[in-house]
């Protein structure tokens, strides 16, 4: 393959080549080969890193690296995408990257194999027009963030550590954008607690109900007190965290039994005024407040965090509003990322190109978004290594 135009990656064709790798999580089909030849020709040093955790698909994911001293900007990313569904119900092929008046359609173009693309693009740019460069770009590339997320960045930064690759600041190329470049940068992410609700009663037929203890009005008084509840009222950069009810089921499909048990499910976004155990224990105390015995299984799948280093948003923040035209607002929102495993080890931003059609249907990004956001990436490189005399630490 020939990925270089003038010497210099083309962000475009590396996104068309990578989309037509059909690397639904958590299978790779070729993807990572895509980036790690791409990535190798502008000399970077690829290390491949599989994982497997007991019970779990293998999972492949890469470091690439160029540099082994100074400063060092890590680029986060993933090459696996989620399923397409009806293949007929796409105007244009999920996985054939066509280019279609000015907008390139495919499943991952816009999650995120264009952002990918347009990091690597930007890097071997920015290697060409400093070729004494003797700092460290690299990019942590999974095949798992779709998927579990037990066998992809986790483990790449738990690698990192062990061999002294951690790098100094970060940043993660997930989609932020509503509608247009320059809207949204990331600088933290909500953190998610789940709960399983079960109050236990005694079946029976529902012309004898004293023969009986019917569950149903027993969780429903329960899951008043969830309805009910404010948990905290938010803060300059988080919204208020909330409580969803994602589920309630008795698995009865007979209208004269009353069933045995009853079970809800519940998801919540909870902001950095809690961490997942915090508000577990505030779950558990306002279910007590109804005084129904009930059993209830919880499990925290991400904790909610804020990036430090006010020095690296603001970086990242005037080099968008200088290409864009738009200054980005700092936002928390959305769902979980794999930004949430490096929060801990050093300062990290999200930004990449417009969400409008991530999951969807012919899932598409223009042309030009991928082109300008591979320039973003370019201006912060140029920025945090020859135009910025701060010290980006934690």
């Amino acid at each position: 393959m020939s990925y270089c135009v003038t010497d210099r990656l083309d962000p475009i064709k590396l996104t068309q080549d990578l989309v037509r790798c059909p690397s639904v999580t958590p299978r790779d089909e070729g993807a990572l080969d895509v980036l790690s030849q791409a990535l190798q020709g502008c000399g970077f040093a690829v290390t491949r890193l599989p994982f497997q955790q007991e019970g779990t698909a293998r999972v492949e994911n890469i470091f690439a690296r160029v540099g082994a001293r100074g400063r060092h900007l890590c680029f986060l990313g993933h090459t696996d995408v989620v399923p397409v569904g009806r293949e007929e119900d796409w105007a244009h092929p999920p996985f054939a990257a066509e280019i279609v008046d000015g907008k390139l359609y495919g499943r991952g173009v816009a999650d995120m194999k264009g952002g990918v693309a347009a990091f690597a693009a930007a890097a071997s740019a920015f290697l060409l027009q400093h070729p004494d460069f003797d700092e460290s770009i690299s990019l942590m590339i999974t095949g798992d963030e779709e998927g579990v997320s037990v066998n992809g960045t986790v483990c790449l930064i738990d690698w990192a550590q062990k061999n002294r690759q951690m790098p100094d600041v970060a940043i993660v190329g997930e989609p932020s954008n509503p509608s247009q470049s320059g809207e949204v940068m990331r600088v933290g992410r909500r953190g998610s607690w789940n709960g399983k609700l079960t109050v236990h009663g005694k079946q029976g037929h529902s012309a004898y109900p004293e023969r009986a203890d019917n569950p149903i009005p027993k969780l429903m008084a329960l899951l008043q007190h969830v309805v009910d509840a404010k948990p905290d009222e938010g803060n300059e950069f988080f919204p208020a965290s909330h409580i969803v009810i994602s589920s309630v089921d008795v698995g009865n499909t007979a209208p004269n039994i009353i069933p045995a048990h009853a079970e809800a499910l519940f998801n919540a976004r909870f902001n950095n005024h809690w961490t997942g155990e915090s508000f577990d224990r505030y779950m558990r105390s306002l279910l007590d407040q109804a005084a129904i015995p009930y059993d209830l299984e919880s499990w925290c799948n991400a904790e909610s965090f804020m990036s430090q280093g006010e020095d690296w948003r603001d970086l990242c923040r005037d080099v968008i509003a200088d290409i864009t035209g738009r200054i980005p607002r700092y936002d928390t929102g959305g769902g979980t990322s794999d930004a949430r495993f490096i929060a801990a080890h050093c300062p990290v931003v999200e930004y990449g190109g417009v969400n409008a059609t991530i999951h969807q249907v012919n899932e598409h990004s223009f042309v030009a978004e991928i082109e300008e956001l591979s320039r973003i990436y370019l201006g912060i490189l140029e920025k945090y290594f020859y135009a910025s005399e701060i010290e980006m630490s934690p």
